[in-house]
């Protein structure tokens, strides 16, 4: 699969883009600031309903506007595709596909797929949990595009249960009377919490188990000095009495429903003392390990970025397999060059080079590999300028 086409109206900085791309290798040139990452973001947030570099939909509309139009053509295996959002701040937005509107935008997803990797990545490694659980939920909504609304439902749930043990507190004043009312609108919440949890810890195991191997694969292939790296990827699920699945992918939803709802029972009064859910995938962990030590706070900086290359070089092969012939996922290395040392510059770019499309941004040219030598688009000042 390659993007052909990807036109945009007031997205970020761009008043109006129409951009024609080819299979292979197209690196975007220019200075910091100008404009080249927001164009493969929005090409990403056609793949995911998702921006990788905010959380809500308000700054990829350009200042100004009242809403973003972001369209992407793709051909897969002879077939031309359509894809179109239109970004909607504040409202439901709008999506269609071949010109033909969709029901929700959730929908038009999984026909685009990418692999992006930018110098964000290392907090893939050594920041928060939330960063790698943001990981893991992007993979899952590229391979099954369903779970971003198992993913929206999750966030709904929760802001509206924090929201009821938060008013709960002020309530504790009332006796039992006031508690018992409380926890019977708590037990709805609970209901909806345990399904939504069930679902997506059984699908971050899976994936987890599935990831392992080619984790430790790449990790192999970046690092070639490393001759022994013992790579480990372990699910800590936030829901106690849930274990790490191992090499067998299948955790039972039941099984998962089953100690969820026990958890609650368990700590719903420290719940109603801290107003806040203690219980549920948001708490989930991807614990890394490297040499028997966890890379987070063990890992050495050039060992970090080889981690995080191999977590998106195993995405990717994950993509790939999952669809088939002619459904190759683009690939967006996103400034990525100018982070790596010449090695991993190197063995990176031999690594992707016979991908069908390749996205480059880059400062400057110098910092790309020889090995992909491409169509060089130049970006100013929020303008493309075709070669």
């Amino acid at each position: 699969m390659h993007v052909t086409h990807l036109g945009l109206v007031d997205f970020r900085s761009y008043p109006q883009v129409e951009l024609d791309l080819e299979p292979g290798v197209t690196t975007f040139v220019g200075a910091n600031g100008q404009g080249k990452t927001n164009l493969v973001e929005a090409i990403g947030y056609a793949s995911t309903g998702r921006s990788h570099r905010v959380a809500s939909d308000g700054p990829l509309v350009r200042a100004g506007a009242e809403r973003a139009v972001v369209r992407v053509e793709v051909s897969r295996a002879g077939r031309r595709l359509l894809v179109e959002l239109e970004i909607t701040p504040g409202r439901s937005n709008r999506a269609r596909v071949n010109r033909a509107p969709v029901p929700r935008q959730r929908d038009a997803l999984g026909q685009v797929t990418r692999v992006l990797f930018c110098p964000e990545d290392l907090a893939l490694v050594k920041g928060d949990p939330g960063d790698r659980r943001a990981f893991l939920d992007d993979l899952l909504v590229s391979l099954a595009p369903r779970y971003d609304g198992v993913l929206t439902d999750l966030e709904r749930v929760l802001r509206q249960r924090n929201a009821l043990l938060k008013s709960a507190t002020a309530l504790r004043g009332g006796g039992q009377r006031a508690r018992t009312a409380a926890e019977q609108t708590l037990s709805v919440w609970d209901d909806q919490l345990v399904t939504c949890s069930a679902e997506l810890v059984a699908a971050r195991a899976h994936l987890v188990a599935r990831l392992a191997g080619p984790v430790g694969e790449h990790y192999r292939a970046v690092a070639p000095e490393d001759r022994d790296p013992r790579v480990d990827l372990t699910y800590a699920c936030g829901v106690p009495g849930v274990t790490d699945t191992g090499a067998d992918p299948a955790v039972g939803r039941e099984e998962v429903a089953e100690a969820m709802r026990a958890a609650l029972v368990a700590r719903r009064d420290e719940e109603f003392a801290r107003g806040l859910t203690l219980v549920g995938p948001h708490r989930d962990e991807l614990v890394l390990r490297l040499h028997d030590l966890p890379v987070r706070g063990y890992a050495s900086h050039g060992e970090s970025w080889s981690m995080a290359l191999s977590l998106r070089l195993a995405s990717y092969a994950l993509l790939r397999a999952e669809a088939g012939p002619g459904g190759d996922p683009v690939l967006i290395l996103d400034d990525v060059f100018a982070e790596l040392d010449t090695g991993r510059r190197e063995r990176l770019a031999g690594l992707v080079a016979e991908v069908e499309q390749v996205l480059v941004t880059a400062a400057v040219p110098a910092d790309v590999p020889s090995a992909l030598a491409g169509r060089q688009v130049a970006v100013a000042g929020g303008t493309v300028v075709l070669p």
